[in-house]
């Protein structure tokens, strides 16, 4: 099963150029996806943007493809070194930037709900065998005309081909509430978040049960580079 696919089923919808709901983009599109920091109260500005390819796009799922070697915008400290090299304790606190990087190991098939407050994210290795699907609790993506943005939620789920799981992050999540990156409600509300992807989890709901292992990217597909406009604030973005 090759570049665009539907589990259960279903016609491609139409391109999304103004990233209102109802419209929908193209298998093969590139879109960015893309993180904000984290800014108590405020919209932060974006310091994480990959480019990636359109797997799939319709009113139930966003699934896109991140190309081993994609050329990628992340964070790092002030002096170039790398963020999970800081110590916990200053971890979110020491003065940062962000480099241009390319993405290293394979490709990442990524897959979102609508409205659901994380996404699913396929690992493979370089010979194709499936090594585990990884939980990234976040805010639900916001649609704009380029792709999408959301905000990292630091708590994820690992979630094996054997059906077991456990959390990670956990001591991110800790430090991001201690500092006050994230407040108590708001940490109750991702905790939540967290409990109801364990319960998908647990009864081998979709996109788990959808057979998304098997998958593999149209090979017409080139790489989509990363734009000079990478961090360009959206007209207007809708959920």
């Amino acid at each position: 099963m090759t570049g665009t696919f539907r589990p259960g089923g279903g016609p491609a919808r139409g391109e999304a150029r103004d990233g209102t709901r109802g419209t929908h983009w193209t298998p093969g599109e590139q879109i960015l996806w893309r993180y904000r920091d984290h800014a108590p109260g405020l919209k932060g500005p974006v310091h994480i943007c990959r480019p990636v390819t359109v797997v799939q796009d319709t009113d139930e799922l966003l699934a896109v493809w991140m190309a081993p070697g994609t050329e990628c915008v992340k964070p790092v400290l002030a002096d170039g070194t790398s963020v999970h090299a800081e110590p916990l304790a200053t971890r979110y606190t020491a003065p940062r930037t962000t480099v241009r990087s390319r993405w290293f190991g394979g490709g990442v098939l990524k897959l979102a709900r609508p409205g659901e407050p994380w996404s699913v994210w396929l690992f493979w290795d370089h010979d194709w065998q499936f090594k585990n699907w990884y939980v990234n609790l976040e805010e639900p993506r916001a649609r704009w005309a380029g792709g999408v943005d959301s905000e990292d939620h630091f708590l994820d789920i690992a979630v094996y081909p054997d059906r077991s799981w456990k959390w990670l992050d956990e001591d991110e999540f800790a430090q991001a509430q201690r500092i006050g990156l994230m407040d108590p409600e708001q940490a109750r509300r991702v905790r939540e978040a967290g409990h109801a992807a364990v319960e998908v989890i647990r009864a081998w709901g979709a996109p788990f049960s959808g057979g998304w292992p098997e998958w593999r990217p149209d090979p017409a597909w080139g790489v989509p580079p990363l734009p000079e406009d990478w961090d360009r604030t959206p007209a207007h973005m809708t959920s």
